[in-house]
């Protein structure tokens, strides 16, 4: 079946980088913030507390809204919004204006995620890991070329230049709609193909028979320690090369870049590799290895170190990523939007809540200090990996 329907898969992963290109692009622009608008430091940190918090909130109760009807118009309002609102930021420099469409715009992501997660889980049938993984390179393609992308727009046009997102929001959503009517045959003639297969008996049957939200709430606490150690290392590892391995910032801000520019790779491997052998297994597989790989590159003191690790790292954070969605969808199988809204986009946008305090740690203890707390947590997200139980079968 997901031969048939590649086609829309590819469309939701390009609406998926249109949507999260534009959270991607938030950090790299804040010191355009502060040269150009006049900002200081708590206030564009404030910025990146207002696109995560609305939306770690909201997204589950979109996700509950698309399980109880078909609304796949979400997708293309989810991503019209995400992109026009950060364009605004290009054309007002009140920073509470600014702050509103910050806002927005994450909400405006939350929109999008579980209807386009829901959506896939109906279209790969048969090869779910693999059609998470294609849908999500978008997401980390987003994330990656986002901050690419801002630089270069605000250094050729100055913060008119925002414009751009806002342009391709506006083709993505209007593509979007007029996929609509076709994507939804899909999903429904997925969904028969699935349902006359189950028929052949419950080894056959890929759903659990009921919501297992005991098995849910631990994915989550898996998810908190992930998506931390995350966001732990996307704001403090340049840091820490620059202020405790002495390089410069360009070495250290190629870090980040390399890491989720090889996610792409290990996203598609990942969803593979999760199909092949398991979903439980690859996350529990990526989750262990994280701890010696971000161990040897916070302890062992040398850049070198640092830049060995990376692909490791790379491959150990995002390989797993469509295995989380696919996991939590089959734990609450009557609610796969739910699921979705909390697997797929607070597993993103939960460690911008928790940054703070890991910033005020740092404050208190220094930048290497955080770095093996992240390390610390990092074991206990794998420790929680391995208490997830197996699926409930009909």
């Amino acid at each position: 079946m997901i031969d048939l329907n590649k086609k829309y898969l590819y469309l939701l992963a390009a609406g998926h980088l249109s949507n999260d290109i534009n959270t991607g692009s938030l950090p790299a622009l804040l010191p355009f913030f502060v040269r150009y608008y006049g900002m200081d430091y708590t206030a564009v940190a404030g910025l990146m507390f207002a696109s995560s918090f609305l939306s770690s909130i909201i997204q589950p109760l979109f996700g509950w809204m698309a399980d109880r009807g078909s609304r796949q118009w979400f997708m293309a309002l989810g991503v019209f919004f995400a992109g026009t609102s950060l364009a605004l930021t290009g054309f007002v420099s009140d920073y509470w204006l600014i702050f509103a469409a910050v806002t927005i715009m994450g909400i405006a992501s939350s929109v999008f995620h579980p209807e386009a997660a829901r959506c896939v889980n109906s279209v790969s049938q048969g090869a779910r890991g693999k059609g998470m993984s294609i849908f999500s390179v978008g997401g980390n393609a987003g994330f990656g070329f986002g901050p690419l992308l801002a630089v270069f727009l605000v250094t050729a046009f100055g913060m008119h230049g925002l414009a751009f997102y806002g342009v391709t929001a506006a083709g993505m959503s209007i593509l979007l709609l007029l996929a609509i009517p076709h994507l939804r045959r899909a999903v429904a003639a997925s969904q028969a193909a699935a349902a006359k297969g189950s028929d052949a008996g419950p080894e056959e049957a890929g759903n659990p028979a009921d919501n297992d939200w005991s098995a849910f709430g631990r994915l989550f606490v898996v998810i908190l320690f992930r998506s931390t150690v995350f966001t732990g290392i996307s704001s403090f590892l340049p840091l820490f090369c620059i202020q405790v391995l002495g390089t410069n910032e360009a070495a250290g801000a190629m870090t980040l870049s390399v890491i989720s520019i090889a996610g792409v790779a290990a996203t598609l491997f990942g969803g593979w590799f999760a199909d092949r052998y398991g979903y439980r297994r690859t996350l529990r597989l990526g989750s262990l290895l994280l701890v010696p790989f971000l161990a040897i590159a916070v302890f062992s003191g040398s850049i070198y170190a640092v830049y060995a690790m990376l692909l490791p790292m790379s491959l150990a954070m995002l390989a797993p990523y469509s295995s989380f969605v696919v996991i939590g969808q089959e734990y609450l199988a009557k609610n796969i939007g739910f699921a979705s809204g909390v697997t797929l986009g607070i597993s993103m946008s939960v460690g911008g809540i928790v940054a703070p305090l890991l910033g005020r740690y740092a404050d208190f203890y220094g930048i290497a200090s955080v770095m093996g707390l992240l390390v610390l947590l990092s074991a206990l997200c794998a420790g929680a990996a391995f208490l997830l139980p197996a699926k409930k079968r009909t």
